[in-house]
C-alpha cells in the first residue's frame, strides 16, 4: 500500500527532503482527470442531481452545484474543479482521486535514494496458503461456473489457492522466474463481492498464463479470464493470458516486453461504458508502441462470466453501450450530408470565426437549444474548406472521405467535459487557423497539411459537441420523467 502522498495546489507533489513515496501522473493525465464532466461522473456514480438553472445541485449535499468540470459550494463560498471535488466529496487522496476519474488508470510510483534509506517499502509476501481449496472449487465451480480441469491447472502452478485465515481464492502472478510479485484476493462468501490486491504488489505481474502462440488476451479480472479459458478450452494452454486487475496497462505492456514472441492482442474487456473506453485507450497505448494487430473482443454480456452463465442457461447480467460513442455515431450520420449546399468560395475562416463567438456566447447566456446551428454551420464550413485545401495541394479527396477521417478518429476515452470546456477547445484551435491563415509568404504542403488538420479536428469537435448536447436533453428528459412519476406516486 501506498502510504498518501503530499500535495501541493499547481498539481505535483513535493519532493523535498521529508517527501513520502507519490504518485507521478504525467501533465496530460492531470488534464483529462481535472476536465471530466461532473454531472456525468456523478450519474456515473449513482448519483442524483436537479437542474438549477445552468448548472446541476447535487441531491446528497444541496449546497453544492456542478456544471461541467467545475464544482462550487454556495454556503462556504468556494469551488474547484474535477479532481478537488472527487478528493474532498470522496475523501480520497490525489492519485486515488484521479485514478477514479481516468477509470483504473494509474500514475507511476515515483521513490528518491534518501527517502528509501530512511523507510523501507514493506515486503511482498503471500498469505498464508490453507491446506485445502474446498472454499475455493466450490465458489468457481458453483457460483462461477468454471471449469474444474481449469481450476485445477492453475492450482497446480501453485497460482491459484485459498488462503487460510479468510479463504479468500488468491490468484498469484510470478515473474520471468516464477517468483511470486502479485496476488490478487476475491471473497468465497456469498456473491464473493470483496476483491483486494496484497500489499507491495507489483502492477506488472497480475494473474496470467503464458503460451507459444503470437497472441495475448486480456482480461479486467481473474474470473473474466477463467471464465473465457472455460469456454474456449480447446489448446487453450498455447495462448497466453493475463487478468489487467482492473484497466490499467503494465501488466499487458510487461508482457509483450518479456516476451517478443506475442505480437496480437485481444483486448477481452467489460462489455459496458468503462472497458469500451478502456479498449480504445489500450488500443492507441499499443499503437504508439508498435503494435498494428490489435482487437477489442467485448464479450456479448456484461462480462465473460455473464456470458459463462448464458451458456448455461442463466439469466446473465446484460451489456451496457458507451452513451458517448452511440450518440457521436447518430450525430454523425445525421451531419454526413450537411456540407452539400456550401460551394467552395463561400467556405472560409471567417464565417467560421463568427460562428464560434455566436457559439460562446449562447453558451454564456445558457442558450443550449440555440447552440446546434452554429455547431452545424461550423462543423459544414470546416469540411469544404478542409477539401478545398487538399485539392489545392494537389490531394484532392471527396467529403465522404473528410468525414469518414472524423469518424475513424473518434477516441471516446478522450471525449470529456462540459460545453465551457468544449467551447473554449474551438476557440483556441480557431486562434490557431486564424494566424495560419494571414501568415506572409508562401505556404509550405507541410503548412497546409496542418491547416487542414485543423479544419478536421474542429468540424469532429462540432460533432461531439452536438453529442454532448444530446446527453444532456436525454438526461434532463429522463429525470422529468423520473420526478413525474414520483409525483404520481406520491
Amino acid at each position: 500500500m501506498i502510504t498518501t502522498p503530499r500535495y501541493d495546489p499547481r498539481g505535483d507533489f513535493l519532493k523535498g527532503e521529508d517527501t513520502v513515496p507519490y504518485i507521478h501522473f504525467t501533465d496530460e493525465q492531470k488534464e483529462r482527470a481535472n476536465s471530466v464532466d461532473l454531472p456525468d461522473f456523478l450519474e456515473w456514480q449513482g448519483e442524483k442531481l436537479e437542474k438549477s438553472g445552468g448548472e446541476w445541485r447535487w441531491t446528497s449535499d444541496r449546497g453544492i452545484t456542478v456544471r461541467s468540470n467545475e464544482w462550487y459550494n454556495h454556503y462556504e463560498d468556494r469551488g474547484g474543479g474535477s479532481v478537488s471535488f472527487v478528493r474532498e466529496h470522496y475523501n480520497l487522496s490525489y492519485p486515488e482521486a484521479v485514478t477514479m476519474l481516468l477509470n483504473g488508470e494509474q500514475g507511476e510510483v515515483v521513490t528518491n535514494d534518501r527517502q528509501k534509506s530512511r523507510k523501507e517499502k514493506k515486503p511482498f509476501e503471500l498469505p498464508e496458503r490453507s491446506d485445502t481449496m474446498r472454499r475455493v472449487f466450490a465458489y468457481l465451480i458453483k457460483q462461477r461456473y468454471i471449469d474444474g480441469d481449469i481450476i485445477s491447472h492453475f492450482a497446480h502452478e501453485r497460482t491459484l489457492y485459498e488462503d487460510k485465515e479468510f479463504h479468500n481464492a488468491v490468484f498469484v502472478g510470478c515473474d520471468e522466474n516464477g517468483v511470486p510479485r502479485h496476488a490478487t484476493k476475491k471473497g468465497t462468501y456469498s456473491d464473493g463481492s470483496y476483491r483486494g490486491d496484497v500489499e507491495s504488489s507489483d502492477p506488472r505481474y497480475s494473474f496470467r498464463h503464458i503460451g507459444e502462440s503470437d497472441t495475448l488476451h486480456v482480461f479486467e479480472a481473474p474470473v473474466d479470464m477463467l471464465s473465457y479459458i472455460t469456454m474456449n478450452k480447446q489448446d487453450w494452454q498455447r495462448q497466453s493470458y493475463v487478468a489487467l486487475d482492473g484497466v490499467t496497462e503494465h501488466a499487458m505492456l510487461w508482457i509483450l516486453e518479456q516476451n517478443p514472441h506475442v505480437t496480437k492482442v485481444r483486448l477481452c474487456l467489460d462489455h459496458d461504458p468503462a472497458g469500451i473506453e478502456a479498449a480504445y485507450r489500450l488500443t492507441e497505448i499499443l499503437a504508439g508502441r508498435g503494435y498494428a494487430d490489435v482487437e477489442p473482443m467485448h464479450p456479448m454480456n456484461k462480462d465473460w462470466n455473464e456470458d459463462r452463465k448464458a451458456q448455461l442457461g442463466y439469466n446473465p447480467e446484460p451489456a451496457r453501450e458507451n452513451p458517448k460513442i452511440l450518440s457521436f455515431y447518430e450525430v454523425f450520420g445525421e451531419l454526413y450530408y450537411l456540407h452539400g449546399d456550401i460551394l467552395p468560395e463561400k467556405a472560409d475562416t471567417d464565417t467560421i470565426g463568427r460562428h464560434v463567438d455566436l457559439l460562446n456566447r449562447r453558451y454564456r447566456n445558457g442558450g443550449f437549444p440555440n447552440m446546434q446551428k452554429s455547431l452545424n454551420t461550423i462543423y459544414a464550413h470546416s469540411l469544404v474548406s478542409a477539401a478545398d485545401q487538399m485539392r489545392r495541394i494537389g490531394k484532392p479527396v471527396t467529403m465522404e472521405q473528410l468525414a469518414e477521417k472524423i469518424l475513424c478518429d473518434y477516441a471516446p476515452h478522450k471525449d470529456r467535459g462540459g460545453m465551457r470546456s468544449r467551447c473554449e477547445d474551438m476557440s483556441r484551435l480557431l486562434r490557431v487557423m486564424q494566424v495560419q491563415s494571414i501568415s506572409p509568404g508562401i505556404r509550405t504542403t507541410t503548412e497546409r497539411e496542418s491547416e487542414i488538420n485543423n479544419y478536421v479536428s474542429l468540424a469532429r469537435e462540432c460533432v461531439k459537441a452536438l453529442s454532448f448536447l444530446r446527453l444532456e436533453d436525454q438526461r434532463q428528459e429522463q429525470e422529468s420523467g423520473a420526478a413525474v412519476h414520483s409525483m404520481v406516486m406520491m
